[in-house]
């Protein structure tokens, strides 16, 4: 079971297209950091140069607005590389990095980057394909939200969560996490209130329920028409 669970993670995981050989390269370069929920593991407009991966944990990336308000746009979890390297032109990171749970951080200075890539062509291969999947995951995201709408993006949202999170039980899909309403608007740019309403009117639709106060999904297809899900994206992408 526990293989099974670690493959599935594996897959979803966004160092998915790393081989292990060139995964265990940049492993042996980590120094290892600890973070408590709630912390900041780096700043929007802090000098960048550094990259992480997370071997246990949850971690959170934002990006705030001139009114100040932050839009949660991943969701990292173990087995998940990011960050941003002054040698591809990121000179400060481009968001703000919060642990979303306590966690356990490896960080990989950018001059060690540089000498694994330099060492080897199979992990800037690899490396190549990561900042691929990464655009294409920002991309996706952001056309849920600019194409169908606050209705679509929730949608979308729920139906990543359940890649990673999600679990089938004889009622329906329910999540391994409980995201409050506040920080599901937060991922789709919106208020706590009009994620209320939202989730009443699937409610009252029979889309959704609750149990013990979070979200079962119970009509899957009622959510993809609304965010035009064609089930296309792959594991790594159709994820929070």
């Amino acid at each position: 079971m526990e293989k099974l669970l670690d493959a599935k993670r594996r897959q979803i995981s966004n160092t998915c297209m790393f081989s292990e050989r060139s995964l265990d390269m940049l492993k042996r370069k980590m120094s290892v950091d600890y973070y408590r929920k709630g912390t900041n593991i780096f700043w929007e407009g802090d000098p960048s140069g550094k990259l992480f991966y997370v071997i246990r944990g949850r971690v959170k990336l934002l990006k705030s607005g001139d009114d100040g308000k932050d839009l949660a746009l991943h969701y990292f979890m173990s087995d998940d590389l990011f960050g941003e390297l002054n040698c591809f032109g990121c000179g400060e990171y481009s968001f703000t990095a919060c642990a979303a749970a306590n966690c356990t951080i490896g960080v990989i200075r950018e001059q060690d980057v540089e000498e694994a890539l330099l060492e080897n062509t199979g992990l800037s291969l690899d490396f190549m394909k990561w900042a691929g999947a990464m655009n294409h995951y920002t991309q996706v995201k952001m056309r849920d939200l600019l194409f169908y709408g606050k209705n679509g993006a929730l949608a979308s949202t729920l139906i990543r969560m359940m890649h990673g999170y999600g679990r089938n039980e004889t009622d329906g899909v329910h999540y391994s996490i409980r995201l409050t309403n506040a920080e599901l608007a937060q991922l789709i740019g919106s208020t706590r209130e009009t994620v209320n309403r939202m989730l009443q009117a699937w409610k009252k639709d029979g889309a959704i329920d609750y149990r013990h106060g979070s979200i079962v999904i119970k009509d899957l297809n009622y959510l993809k028409s609304i965010c035009h899900c064609e089930d296309r994206c792959p594991m790594n992408i159709c994820r929070l």
